[in-house]
């Protein structure tokens, strides 16, 4: 039985500073946790902390269903079912899409699909998901708009079916179309057999994304510490009167 992405005390130093100062968070199957804050509150820096960033110093515990996730190289979390959609994902001319899929399926589960059951999968993830055939045959983000390029990463997503799924700030940059595309998609993924049971952790600085994707949980992180927690009813408190009035709420709490 999955027990969750469990994270307790974690805290991250990058070049001597302190940025996380102990996070307290779980990430069930099946539920989608919105992580919001201000530009400089620390969410990329949790996202990178989970996913093994090589110049970051972290302490703590991570559990990835009871297995010590901090013990394990960046490879092998996401063998262990550890997905991070970027927030600028880079091009690379000259790999085209699907070689690029296919070498990151085997990547996570060596020999588990044969080239022709392989190919089946992702023709059937690209319509599920609405992306053109065309796309294979396309190098990697090469001249990509943003819509593109995240519709992309859901792809690679969905071709994956990770455990716990990351998403960093995937709505950036992208307009309202985009947007809902992208919002469909994940809806889509968490409809499939596949993708019913992921965990997803949303980092968002807007709460235009939740439109599309309705949170279970919403968190609010402000100076490398988690603030406030509620539901989706707090995104919109966001929208309506920003991040000052739960700065100042937390330091009145301190």
């Amino acid at each position: 039985m999955s027990e969750g992405l469990r994270i307790h005390d974690l805290r991250c130093s990058v070049d001597g500073g302190e940025i996380l100062k102990g996070i307290d968070l779980t990430i069930e199957p099946g539920r989608v946790h919105a992580l919001m804050g201000p530009n400089g509150s620390g969410k990329s820096t949790l996202a990178f902390s989970l996913t093994g960033h090589p110049k970051y110093e972290v302490t703590g515990s991570v559990l990835l269903d009871g297995e010590d996730l901090l013990a394990l190289a960046p490879d092998k979390r996401a063998r262990a079912g550890l997905f991070l959609s970027f927030q600028y994902p880079a091009a690379i001319p000259g790999v085209k899409v699907a070689n690029f899929l296919h070498a990151a399926r085997q990547a996570e589960r060596p020999g588990d699909l044969p080239p022709a059951k392989f190919r089946a999968l992702l023709l059937e993830k690209m319509d599920q998901l609405g992306i053109d055939p065309s796309f294979m045959g396309r190098y990697l983000n090469d001249g990509f708009s943003g819509g593109e390029k995240k519709r992309l990463e859901m792809l690679q997503l969905a071709v994956l079916a990770p455990k716990y799924a990351i998403l960093d700030e995937t709505d950036s940059g992208l307009d309202i179309d985009a947007l809902k595309d992208v919002g469909d998609s994940i809806a889509a993924l968490r409809a499939s057999d596949e993708g019913r049971n992921t965990g997803f952790l949303i980092i968002t600085h807007y709460p235009r994304i939740l439109q599309y994707v309705i949170p279970d949980v919403v968190h609010v992180m402000i100076g490398g510490r988690i603030v406030k927690t509620g539901g989706h009813d707090l995104a919109h408190r966001i929208e309506r009167e920003g991040y000052d009035v739960l700065r100042e709420e937390a330091g009145a709490v301190a």
